[in-house]
Order: structure tokens, then C-alpha cells, then sequence
């Protein structure tokens, strides 16, 4: 078995599993994202995380379409994708991602969505960051208009003064590291322990004093 054969098996292997966690779970919170942000931040709360490594857009609009919404009513859907696709236009990234958030608010229509905004990439200045920065206000434009969607920017704290992104942020100038992650967190942090909890799911859920510390409760991890 070759590469892309494993994968897309392991891929549909996930698939199937979230589909049945679908049948097995209430969740407040829905989360099509990576592991660490749920870690991070959500772990606390009754949430699913059905992000897989690499995933693209059209990746996660199929497996959405294919029952991996079936049987939930979640408060708050968090969805963020679209740095895979670095192979297409800004207008094309940004189109996909749209669509899932069309999908979530027709097929979740008491759900608030939560569109996490793409992050900068590159060491210096380069097209894929101008092209991710261009998907952003795309997006930032485009979701009110579907009423119950919006942008989360998580971006500002990475590029410095002199246009670099540090190592400690990201290894590689793309995957976070534990302190790019931490970074990350900041815009997010006070938004689940106030905003989300106060809106959308009974502070109870956190217990006292909204600690969003790391627990390990639920939800699932990409591999």
C-alpha cells in the first residue's frame, strides 16, 4: 500500500469514527481544528474536535456533507482551515471556507460559527503570507453576511517589527510550537472563559472562576 493509498484510507478510517462519535455525543461545542487549540482552550467543555492533520477545504466540506453533522446541536462551532490549500487563489481558499461556514449555519442553525482567521507563514515576507493575509479579508468581509458566522483574527502576534516569524513561534515558519500555540491562544483565551461561556454554554461547565487550564476531557485529537 502506497502513501496516498494509507492516507486516504486512515483519512476515511477517521471519518468513520467521528461519524459514530456524532451518534454517541451532545457536544456544546464543536471544533473542526487542531489539537492543541482544543488543549489549549475547549478541553473543559463538552466538545468534539474532528480536525485531521492536513486537512483542506474540500476535505472537510465531504465529510461534513457526509455525516459528520448528523445527531449534533452544538452552541458554538469553531472551524479553522484553509492553510492547506496554499495551492490556490486567496479567492478560492476563502470561497471554500465560506462554503463550510454555510453549510454549519444551514445544517446548525442555532449554532453560533467562529471562523478562526489563517496565520502569517514564511520566515520573511513572502506570497503565501500576503495570500493568507488576502484570505482573511476576504473572509472578514464575506461571513456576516450569513448573519451568525464570524472572523476570529489569531494572527497579530506573530509577524515582529522587521517582518520576521521567530523560531520559538514556528519551527518551521508554518506548524506551531507549544509557545506558538500559547501565542496564538491570547486572542482566544478570554473568549471561551467570558463571551462563549456566558452566551452560549452555562458557565457551570468550567467551574468556578472559568479556568480554562488544560484538561484532559473529551474530544479528539488529529494524528
Amino acid at each position: 500500500m502506497n502513501y496516498i493509498t494509507s492516507s486516504v484510507v486512515t483519512r476515511l478510517l477517521q471519518h468513520t469514527r467521528f461519524v459514530q462519535e456524532c451518534k454517541d455525543a451532545e457536544p456544546d461545542v464543536f471544533l473542526v481544528s487542531c489539537p492543541q487549540v482544543w488543549r489549549e482552550l475547549f478541553s473543559p467543555l463538552h466538545a468534539l474536535n474532528f480536525g485531521i492533520a492536513g486537512d483542506t477545504t474540500c476535505n472537510v466540506l465531504w465529510r461534513l456533507q457526509n455525516g459528520e453533522l448528523e445527531n449534533i446541536c452544538p452552541k458554538v462551532v469553531v472551524l479553522w482551515v484553509g492553510t492547506n490549500n496554499y495551492e490556490h487563489t486567496a479567492e478560492q481558499v476563502a470561497g471554500g471556507i465560506l462554503a463550510i461556514a454555510q453549510l454549519l449555519t444551514s445544517r446548525l442553525p442555532k449554532a453560533k460559527i467562529v471562523v478562526l482567521g489563517l496565520l502569517p507563514r514564511g520566515e520573511r515576507p513572502n506570497p503565501l503570507r500576503e495570500k493568507n493575509t488576502v484570505v482573511n479579508g476576504y473572509l472578514r468581509s464575506w461571513l456576516p453576511r450569513l448573519g451568525r458566522a464570524q472572523l476570529l483574527d489569531v494572527s497579530g502576534d506573530f509577524v515582529h517589527s522587521d517582518g520576521a516569524i521567530s523560531l520559538q513561534d514556528m519551527f518551521d515558519f508554518l506548524h506551531l510550537t507549544a509557545t506558538g500555540y500559547r501565542t496564538m491562544a491570547k486572542p482566544l483565551r478570554p473568549w471561551p472563559s467570558s463571551t462563549f461561556i456566558q452566551r452560549y454554554v452555562s458557565p457551570a461547565a468550567v467551574g468556578d472562576g472559568g479556568d480554562m487550564s488544560l484538561v484532559s476531557r473529551g474530544g479528539r485529537a488529529l494524528s
